[in-house]
């Protein structure tokens, strides 16, 4: 006997039902993870009054700390340190001097206690200088051989399984994702697509200047010691502003730098939705919020609930941390 048409549609209900919950596998069942779905839910239904055209479904994510760990340092602090001790043997000036005598060492407790100042000098040493192709292998080839000094992996495989969950699941219900970070952004958009599948054109991130240079009959930009903008704080949302041209419908962060990002998404009309990632599985990854000098969570925490920001607990709403 052939099956109805209602009991195929039936089955193709629970079907679909079934794939939405398994998009999010990595997610244990609770409030974090329903948040979510309801949200998607009712911002891409044409039967609710929450929808959302799909033009206008913006999803923006910091990266450190969000998409991919930055403990025990921001893996692009960490690239430079590494781009310092293979550079070293050509300047043994540094050998006697701060920031490059605790880089080479590889003591990052040294290095941050030459402040903002050394460490801006360290960036620019290894970070301008040449041209934005050179630049962008130097990044890839770091990325293809360096592993993570405590996790023991690659820093390309430090990213959060949970949040691909999130990226993969907001693109299959029409929204488009963006990295929105204080890193510098062709650092990020040497493996943004790679591993988030967001392309190079969906990062915004901080800069330093560059000019257009010609000789020895090619062109190319080159990267000059010097910053140009700092997407971090109100920076993110004046760089959403400048570099994507609509308000987010969602935004993610973890941080204190995130903030301003959040307050500016979620304060506009119409249905708008902030998440925090906070970082409290000690034993898993890490947990960090207050008192960190990394990724410092303190005035957006106090500021979730009365925003009505989703915090995520990574302890108890994350089944797995790392993809397998």
């Amino acid at each position: 006997m052939k099956p109805s048409f209602t009991l195929i549609s039936l089955l193709c209900c629970f079907c679909t039902l079934g794939c939405s919950s398994d998009r999010l596998a990595s997610w244990n069942d609770g409030a974090s993870k329903q948040a979510i779905v309801d949200f998607v839910d009712r911002t891409t239904s044409t039967a609710s009054p929450d929808f959302v055209p799909q033009p206008e479904r913006i999803a923006v994510f910091d990266n450190d700390g969000t998409l991919w760990a930055e403990q025990p340092a921001y893996f692009q602090l960490l690239f430079a340190v590494d781009r310092v001790k293979a550079l070293a043997p050509n300047h043994p000036e540094w050998n006697q001097r701060e920031p490059f005598t605790s880089a080479i060492a590889g003591d990052l407790e040294g290095l941050a206690k030459s402040g903002h100042k050394g460490v801006g000098e360290l960036l620019m040493v290894t970070h301008a200088g040449m041209s934005t192709d050179e630049f962008a292998q130097i990044a890839r080839d770091w990325l293809r051989t360096a592993k993570h000094p405590t996790l023991n992996r690659p820093y390309t495989r430090c990213a959060y399984q949970p949040m691909l969950e999130v990226l993969e699941y907001l693109r299959s219900s029409g929204y488009k994702t963006f990295i929105v970070t204080g890193g510098g952004v062709e650092f990020v958009r040497v493996f943004a697509e790679e591993i988030y599948g967001i392309p190079p054109e969906q990062v915004v991130g901080s800069s330093i200047k560059t000019t257009f240079e010609s000789a020895n009959g090619r062109t190319f930009i080159k990267r000059l010691p010097e910053i140009d903008f700092i997407d971090d704080g109100p920076g993110k949302a004046i760089g959403i502003n400048n570099r994507i041209g609509r308000r987010p419908v969602m935004a993610f962060g973890n941080s204190d730098g995130d903030l301003q990002m959040l307050q500016w998404t979620t304060a506009a009309q119409g249905p708008r939705l902030g998440v925090i990632v906070h970082h409290t599985d000690a034993k898993r990854e890490w947990a960090y919020d207050r008192s960190s000098h990394i990724g410092k969570l303190d005035t957006a925490l106090n500021d979730a609930p009365q925003q009505g920001w989703i915090v995520v607990d990574i302890a108890r709403d994350w089944r797995t941390i790392y993809p397998k």
